[in-house]
């Protein structure tokens, strides 16, 4: 027996390894390709975590296929004011406009990449994706503010773990696989209905679209990773 073997059967040890894959659930999702090693140690603790996340109203949802895992709060919970009810320890929260928008377009563009391709890798420009969002926009819109929302738009994405921007080329971005947990099959069959409504939103005065809380009207109820405090799109 190796010693990481054996290091890996020692009750203190195995504690400490459950104990750095919840830290790391609680802060974000873990990616297989990002972090093997720690991604192994999850398949060994994954009984472990969800016994342990189902106590305080989480769930473990882990697809070895995409090779993702992250937290999301349990469908019973309710966090209504009821004394009885659980709490929610992830906030649900509204998305803007321009990121719900972004978001069913990225899932139908991965959508579409799967189903005439072999890559698992989805990469777009900047630029095409600022012309995917652009058609979304009033007519006569300002050209600066409308990249201003797009960047903004993709960094908030970014930030909840949904594309990265590759390292020495910050224009071309990675749709990250864990979107498809966060837009499902139903919602995706919904999208064209979806986009037109997007399309009468884009229609007011400024061409921003948004609400002036700055919140999108969607009802998704699809889970957001952990990372992203569950957040409606």
């Amino acid at each position: 027996m190796s010693l990481t073997e054996q290091s890996i059967n020692t009750p203190g040890q195995a504690s400490r390894e459950l104990s750095l894959v919840l830290v790391q659930l609680m802060k974000n999702v873990i990616y297989r390709d990002e972090n093997p090693e720690q991604w192994t140690a999850l398949l060994r603790q994954q009984a472990a975590v969800q016994d342990y996340v189902s106590v305080i109203g989480l769930e473990l949802m882990l697809d070895e296929a995409e090779g993702y895992a992250f937290l999301r709060s349990r469908a019973d919970v309710d966090g209504g004011d009821d004394d009885a009810a659980m709490p929610r320890l992830i906030t649900r929260r509204q998305l803007s406009y321009s990121v719900s928008l972004l978001l069913a377009l990225l899932r139908k563009k991965l959508a579409e990449f799967d189903a005439v391709g072999s890559e698992t890798r989805l990469i777009l420009a900047r630029e095409d994706i600022v012309e995917m969002l652009r058609i979304f926009f009033a007519r006569g819109s300002n050209e600066a503010r409308v990249v201003d929302q797009v960047d903004s738009a993709i960094n908030k994405i970014a930030d909840m773990g949904f594309v990265r921007r590759l390292r020495g080329n910050g224009d071309m971005i990675e749709v990250r696989r864990i979107i498809k947990a966060f837009i499902d099959a139903q919602w995706l069959a919904e999208l064209d209905q979806r986009l037109d409504d997007y399309r009468g939103s884009g229609d007011n005065e400024d061409g921003s679209g948004d609400n002036e809380d700055g919140s999108g009207d969607n009802e998704d109820g699809t889970a957001a990773p952990a990372a992203a405090e569950d957040r409606d799109a």
